[in-house]
């Protein structure tokens, strides 16, 4: 058999990316994976989930905070100490 059904083949398979990718990467794989499909998903529906609606002002006003905290600092202004 060349399918998935068996579960030595399904081991035999996660050995391999484990031994390939590492441990470290794995569950960073998995979590890439797991968001594009998600991402992909939505885009075919059409629809947005709750957890990204709400996201979406957190990830706006860290960008302002960010865009503030830039505008503070002095340009050109290296300390030079001979």
């Amino acid at each position: 058999m060349l399918g998935l059904d068996n579960p030595v083949h399904i081991a035999f398979l996660f050995v391999l990316l484990l031994l390939v990718f590492g441990a470290k990467r794995l569950p960073e794989l998995g979590r890439s994976l797991g968001s594009g499909l998600r991402g992909f998903k939505e885009s075919i529906s059409g629809e947005t989930g709750a957890a990204q609606l709400d996201a979406a002002p957190v990830a706006t006003h860290a960008a302002s905070v960010a865009t503030q905290a830039d505008a503070r600092q002095p340009t050109g202004a290296a300390s030079s100490s001979s």
